[in-house]
C-alpha cells in the first residue's frame, strides 16, 4: 500500500524527493508570473501587501533546484484559515513552518506520491516586512560573480546532502547570512514596508 505525503517521515520525503539541481531556465521567471496571477485572483486583494519571486530561480545564470520561491506578504488583519483553503483550493499542500516567521506557513505544488511533478512552487506566507531573502536575491543578481560562488557551493553540497533537505539547507546558511549582511548594508532599507 503507498502513503500519502502526509504519512511520510521526512527520509521518506527526502528519499522520493531528492536534491536537484538545474542550470538556470528562462521559464522560471513564466512560472513565477503566471503563478503570481493565479495567487492574486484567488486571494482578496486587501490581504496581499506583496509578491515576490526569490530564491535562486529568480537570479539569471544561477543552478537551481527547479523550485519557484514566492514570498507572499499578507496583512496583519489577514484571516488565516480562510487564506488556508483559498490557497489550497488552487492545488497547494500546506505546511506549518513553527520555525519560519508568523504566520508560520509555506504552501507547495509540485508534489505527488510518486515524485516531483513540474512546475514546483514553495509559497511562503509571511506578515509584511523587510526580509533577508529579498536582499540576498538582489545582491546575488547585482554581483554575478558571487552567485556563481553560490552555485559552486550548492553543487558540492547536493553532492553530501542530495537526500538531506535540512542538512543541505543548514549547510548554505553561513554563506547566505554573510552575503545578506552585505546586501543590507549595500542596499539600505530597500525592502522595508513604507
Amino acid at each position: 500500500m503507498n502513503k500519502s505525503l502526509s504519512e511520510m517521515t521526512n527520509e521518506e520525503l527526502w528519499k522520493l524527493f531528492p536534491i536537484v539541481l538545474s542550470e538556470h531556465m528562462s521559464i522560471w521567471k513564466e512560472n513565477y508570473l503566471t503563478e503570481k496571477t493565479l495567487i492574486k485572483q484567488t486571494l482578496r486583494p486587501q490581504n496581499i501587501v506583496r509578491i515576490n519571486h526569490f530564491g535562486s530561480t529568480s537570479v539569471p545564470g544561477l543552478i537551481a533546484k527547479p523550485t519557484v520561491d514566492i514570498l507572499l506578504e499578507i496583512a496583519n488583519d489577514t484571516n488565516i484559515e480562510k487564506l488556508k483553503l483559498d490557497i489550497q483550493s488552487i492545488g497547494y499542500i500546506y505546511s506549518e513552518q513553527p520555525e519560519n516567521p508568523p504566520p508560520h506557513m509555506m504552501f507547495m505544488k509540485g508534489y505527488t506520491p510518486q515524485g516531483f511533478k513540474e512546475p514546483i512552487y514553495h509559497v511562503h506566507v509571511r506578515y509584511s516586512g523587510d526580509w533577508d531573502e529579498l536582499y540576498f536575491r538582489d545582491y546575488l543578481i547585482a554581483h554575478p560573480d558571487v552567485a556563481k560562488e553560490y552555485g559552486k557551493l550548492k553543487v558540492e553540497l547536493k553532492k553530501k546532502y542530495e537526500h538531506d533537505r535540512d542538512g543541505y539547507t543548514y549547510a548554505k546558511t553561513d554563506f547566505i547570512r554573510k552575503v545578506t549582511k552585505l546586501a543590507r548594508l549595500e542596499l539600505k532599507k530597500k525592502w522595508k514596508v513604507k
